[in-house]
């Protein structure tokens, strides 16, 4: 799609500062460590997820945006072959892949081989809109070939695909932000997406609480399957975010790629 890269990027960016000027001035919780190493770091991985995904584009005919005007140019994919408004084929576009999301974040945590992987973005130890964007090169590649076959399957309009995407930026960044909603407005959202205090409990040092709360757009999705916890036993300002490495280890670069090799 034409300026599909500028229109994520600049969305990326703009909400990014908005969340990142509003943890500075009023944080959820206090920093455990110097924001500043932590974000090269963060931004280092995210640099590498860049390329990783240059490098993806060589090697593979085409990434998931490509695939869906591939499959709808060929006529390939269920949807394909369902006469509908394009709305509706939008709409299930969005909810098809934010479930498949869900899902690929359940079997991370349960496939020990893919927690692995997935554990570089737990092992931050302060959760802030940096950590949103904290995933090993390798995941974003699995992920990346996940969609594109899903894309293959569905035939998903390439709009759909690109505003799922949109979407799953923005709300990413929303509940990782080192945020706080009042109460009450927490209460609500939470019924339809996943809020910062939320996903937060995800991101707790426990196994019962980290294995919940999978959900990165629609809170739907664990609540119908069972998986949401809504407050951590600690508390928020008491509990404990990131893995077993309490220490300054998860802030290096070499260190967090280098994690998913590591026996412990």
């Amino acid at each position: 799609m034409e300026n599909e890269a500028i229109i994520r990027l600049g969305v990326f960016l703009g909400l990014f500062a908005i969340f990142a000027l509003i943890e500075s001035l009023v944080p959820r919780r206090p920093r455990s460590q110097p924001r500043s190493r932590r974000w090269i770091t963060n931004w280092g991985i995210v640099i590498l997820d860049t390329l990783t995904l240059r490098v993806l584009a060589l090697a593979l005919p085409l990434l998931a945006v490509g695939a869906a005007i591939d499959a709808q140019v060929n006529g390939w994919g269920v949807m394909q072959a369902v006469a509908a408004p394009l709305w509706i084929k939008v709409t299930a576009t969005v909810l098809i892949f934010d479930f498949a999301i869900w899902a690929q974040h359940l079997i991370t945590h349960k496939v020990p081989l893919l927690w692995r992987i997935h554990r570089v973005h737990h092992a931050d130890r302060d959760m802030d809109v940096t950590t949103a964007i904290r995933f090993h090169p390798v995941e974003i590649a699995l992920s990346m070939l996940l969609k594109i076959g899903l894309v293959y399957l569905i035939g998903p309009p390439a709009i759909g695909i690109v505003l799922f995407e949109v979407i799953l930026n923005g709300t990413a960044m929303f509940n990782h932000a080192n945020i706080r909603l009042p109460l009450w407005l927490d209460a609500i959202v939470r019924q339809v997406l996943v809020t910062p205090d939320m996903h937060r409990v995800h991101h707790s040092i426990h196994r019962h609480e980290h294995d919940s709360n999978y959900g990165f757009s629609l809170s739907i999705w664990d609540r119908m399957f069972g998986t949401y916890v809504p407050q951590p036993e600690a508390g928020h300002d008491d509990m404990t975010v990131g893995l077993e490495w309490q220490d300054d280890r998860p802030s290096k670069l070499g260190w967090s790629l280098g994690l998913p090799f590591r026996r412990k």
